[in-house]
């Protein structure tokens, strides 16, 4: 059987390999997710960012718990920034989840971010695809600590949680534009620590300050303690009422042909991309073009379209 047949009977140790294989870049994995495909789109994906430091791994395993509590099979994606130096990440994410290791209902996976920017890994949808085929209700997508506009989790989650904390400093610098914008639910974590009730106060503000919601939905500002699993309940009701809101209203129909649009876009990117990169090696251009470029006989803009034109040219005679 192939690792996709076996996903789709629940294997787990299947999933764990195909998995792998994604996150590696391995060819064979493309043959499994097209297997896949056609027996995904059923789980319904959180996403779960915001600063380091605000407690979203603590949150995050507090929420599995709350799901799991209702009966529903949860995995788990989280991101872990990669050193620019070493190429090393330390995946520790799922140590704060560790009491679900044991639990059949639960799969975590943690994935670095590979130098991929907007706070999630280049692997992560598709990861998030093979957790959907394996008949997971919820995925929850934890991002790398992100600043004020690593916004790509709102392109995969179809709820995402904005989580902040207190005693950041300049609480406003922290609710910039791109992290407000995205927010279905806010989450003042820490809520025991001093300026917990500013911070909720400002995010408020800044919500009645932006342009009116189109599709219709206000976001609330919660306040959590999630070492303490205080205010989780009231959390994890307020994402499905937003999970309902969402179905009910019709905005679903137009993330996902969005985020398909997204998805395929950035398939062909990276196809376009390698596919270039191997007729360049294959050619010995890359080196002859970088020393053109920085000899100044040519320009970067001429030598992508004459790279391009060889490329169709031969295409084209093919």
């Amino acid at each position: 059987m192939s690792l996709a047949e076996q996903v789709l009977e629940g294997n787990i140790r299947a999933a764990a390999r195909l998995m792998r294989d994604i996150d590696d870049g391995r060819p064979q994995a493309i043959q499994e997710l097209k297997q896949l495909y056609p027996h995904t789109g059923n789980a319904f994906i959180i996403g779960i960012t915001g600063p380091p430091g605000a407690g979203k791994s603590t949150l995050v395993d507090q929420l599995t718990a709350s799901f799991r509590a209702r009966g529903k099979k949860v995995g788990v994606v989280a991101i872990d920034p990669t050193s620019p130096f070493t190429g090393g990440a330390i995946l520790g994410d799922r140590i704060r989840m560790n009491r679900h290791s044991c639990d059949e209902g639960v799969f975590i996976r943690s994935l670095a971010t590979r130098g991929a920017l907007g706070g999630l890994s280049r692997s992560t949808s598709d990861v998030a695809l093979v957790m959907d085929a394996l008949g997971m209700d919820i995925v929850i997508i934890e991002t790398v600590g992100v600043g004020q506009d690593e916004v790509d989790i709102v392109k995969e989650a179809h709820t995402t949680c904005v989580v902040m904390v207190p005693g950041l400093g300049d609480d406003i610098q922290a609710i910039k534009a791109g992290i407000l914008e995205i927010g279905d639910i806010f989450v003042v974590n820490k809520a025991d620590r001093e300026g917990a009730d500013r911070t909720s106060r400002e995010l408020n503000t800044m919500l009645d300050m932006r342009n009116t919601v189109t599709d219709g939905w206000n976001p609330k500002v919660l306040k959590t303690e999630a070492q303490r699993g205080t205010g989780i309940e009231e959390l994890t009701e307020e994402i499905l009422s937003h999970r309902a809101f969402f179905q009910s209203s019709g905005a679903i129909t137009d993330f996902l042909s969005n985020r398909s649009k997204r998805h395929f876009i950035a398939i062909l990117r990276d196809t376009l991309l390698k596919n270039a990169l191997l007729y360049m090696a294959e050619n010995n251009d890359l080196e002859r073009i970088a020393t053109e470029i920085n000899d100044r006989r040519t320009d970067p803009y001429s030598a992508v379209e004459e790279i391009i034109s060889k490329i169709m040219l031969e295409r084209g005679t093919v």
